[in-house]
C-alpha cells in the first residue's frame, strides 16, 4: 500500500514538471524566433537608424533605402477594417446563436461556420478578386473617391474580416454559454427583459473573454498574407484612405522572399519587417492583456 502512494506521488510529480517544461519551451520558442530575427536584421540596423526604418517612406532596395513606414501603415490599416467589419457582425451573430436561435439552427450553423473557418485563405483570396474588387471599384469608391481600381486596403479589410469571422462567433458562442444559466434566471426572476439579461449579465459576464478573442483575432489579422496580398494592390505607399491601395508587412515578405535576395541587405530587410510583425503582436496582446486585468479588476470578474 505504501510503495502504491509512493507510485502516485512520482507519477503526480512527473505529470507535473512535465507540464511545466512544455510551457517553458513554448516560452522559450517564442524567445528563440524573437532573437532569431533581431541577428538577422542585424546588418539592416547597423547601416541604418532604427527611428528612419520605422518613420521613413523611401522604398528603394537597389539604393539601400528601406522605409518601412508604408508597410507598417498598411498592415494596420487593413487589419483595423477587418475588425471594424468583423466584430459587431461576431458579437451580434453569436448573441442570436446562443440566447435565441432553436438547437436545431445551431445544429446547422455551427457545423457551417467550422467549414468556412477552414477554407483556405487563398481561395478568399479569389472570392475578393472576383467580388468584392469589382464591387469597390465600380459601386462603392465612385461615391467617395475620382477613381479607385478596386485592389485597395478596403477590399483587403472585407476579405481578412470574412476570414476572421468564423473564429470569432465560435469563439463568442462558447464564451456566451459558458454563462452559468443561473445567472441568467436569477437576472429573469428580476424582471428583467431577455435583453436587459444579455446587456447587463452575458455580456459583462462575458467581457474578458470577448476581449480575449478579439485579441486573438486580431492576431491572425496581423499575419494573414495570400488573401490579403491577393486584393491589396501591393504598392508600396502610405494608405491615405480606404481605398488606397497597400502593402502589408506579411505581403512584402511573401511577394519577395527568395526573388531579390541578391541585393545586398535585402534579406535582412524582409528579418526585420518579420520582427516589426513579430514584436507588433507582441505589444498588442501585453497591452490587450493590461486592458483585460483592468477591466477585470474594476468589473470584480
Amino acid at each position: 500500500m505504501f510503495s502504491y502512494i509512493k507510485y502516485r506521488i512520482w507519477k503526480d510529480k512527473l505529470a507535473n514538471a512535465s507540464m511545466f517544461s512544455l510551457v517553458i519551451l513554448s516560452l522559450g520558442l517564442a524567445v528563440v524566433i524573437g532573437i532569431a530575427l533581431f541577428s538577422k536584421s542585424v546588418p539592416l540596423l547597423k547601416q541604418s537608424s532604427l527611428l528612419d526604418l520605422l518613420t521613413t517612406s523611401n522604398w528603394k532596395p537597389n539604393n539601400g533605402q528601406f522605409g518601412f513606414y508604408p508597410f507598417i501603415m498598411g498592415t494596420l490599416w487593413v487589419t483595423g477594417i477587418a475588425i471594424a467589419l468583423a466584430l459587431p457582425v461576431a458579437l451580434l451573430t453569436a448573441i442570436y446563436l446562443s440566447e435565441y436561435a432553436h438547437k436545431s439552427v445551431r445544429k446547422i450553423v455551427y457545423p457551417t461556420l467550422d467549414i468556412l473557418a477552414g477554407i483556405p485563405p487563398v481561395v478568399y483570396g479569389v472570392w475578393g478578386i472576383v467580388i468584392i474588387v469589382p464591387i469597390i471599384a465600380d459601386k462603392v469608391a465612385p461615391h467617395f473617391v475620382p477613381f479607385s481600381t478596386g485592389y485597395s486596403v478596403l477590399a483587403g479589410g472585407v476579405v481578412l474580416g470574412v476570414m476572421i469571422i468564423p473564429l470569432m462567433i465560435s469563439i463568442f458562442g462558447e464564451i456566451f454559454q459558458s454563462v452559468p444559466r443561473d445567472l441568467r434566471d436569477a437576472s429573469l426572476a428580476l424582471g428583467a427583459t431577455n435583453w436587459q439579461t444579455i446587456k447587463f449579465v452575458i455580456l459583462r459576464k462575458g467581457l474578458p473573454g470577448i476581449i480575449a478573442g478579439t485579441v486573438l483575432a486580431i492576431s491572425r489579422a496581423f499575419g494573414e498574407t495570400i488573401a490579403v496580398l491577393m486584393v491589396c494592390g501591393n504598392i508600396p505607399v502610405t494608405p491615405t484612405n480606404a481605398f488606397d491601395s497597400g502593402y502589408p508587412l506579411p505581403a512584402l515578405i511573401a511577394n519577395n522572399y527568395g526573388e531579390m535576395l541578391s541585393i545586398p541587405l535585402y534579406e535582412s530587410a524582409l528579418m526585420f519587417a518579420a520582427l516589426i510583425l513579430f514584436v507588433i503582436i507582441l505589444l498588442f496582446n501585453a497591452i490587450s492583456r493590461l486592458v483585460l486585468i483592468k477591466i477585470e479588476n474594476s468589473f470584480h470578474l
